[in-house]
């Protein structure tokens, strides 16, 4: 189950879902993986939610290339809804999506994949209050712990995160 070699964004907002964020790096980085954190720009640090994590970030999404990365973690909270006001957010998404990189968002954060475009005619699930937006904006959207369509991986909260990280890991060969 090794990473070794595989370069992973999570991206990161003010309002992150504390466990969404933590965990898929503690799992990533457990599993050989070089594990950035890319913020909006916003800050340089970002507060959990809950209140229980802070996050450094070590590179402004304006300054990264998709190409650097193999896989893309969107976690979710409140952050999905504000990463999206921010263009160089949303076009790190699109492009690295395009380029056949794996997506991963979970909760709230397949908001990001409808400003990015690309849930239009995909298998997703979410937090269910996004379900419609999802809908709305062409996914075929499903009640299940993860989906995964082609390089697109969509789990629902926090207590599907095992099944999250599992998938995420297979996905990029580990």
């Amino acid at each position: 189950m090794s990473l070794k070699g595989k370069r992973i964004a999570i991206l990161a907002e003010q309002d992150f879902e504390d466990s969404e964020l933590i965990e898929p790096l503690k799992a990533m980085k457990e599993a050989g993986a070089q594990v950035f954190v890319v913020g909006s720009g916003s800050q340089t640090t970002y507060k959990g939610k809950r209140g229980k994590a802070t996050i450094k970030v070590d590179i402004d999404a304006d300054k990264v290339r998709a190409e650097d990365f193999d896989a893309i973690i969107i976690p979710g909270g409140y952050a999905p809804d504000k990463m999206r006001l921010h263009q160089s957010m949303i076009d790190l998404v699109r492009k690295a999506y395009g380029l056949g990189g794996v997506i991963a968002a979970i909760c709230h954060g397949p908001q990001l994949l409808i400003s990015a475009d690309i849930v239009r005619g995909r298998r997703v699930t979410s937090w269910p209050s996004v379900a419609i937006d999802l809908k709305n904006a062409g996914a075929n959207w499903v009640d299940e712990p993860i989906v995964r369509d082609g390089n697109l991986i969509t789990s629902r909260k926090p207590s599907d995160l095992p099944v999250f990280n599992r998938a995420i890991i297979q996905a990029l060969g580990g």
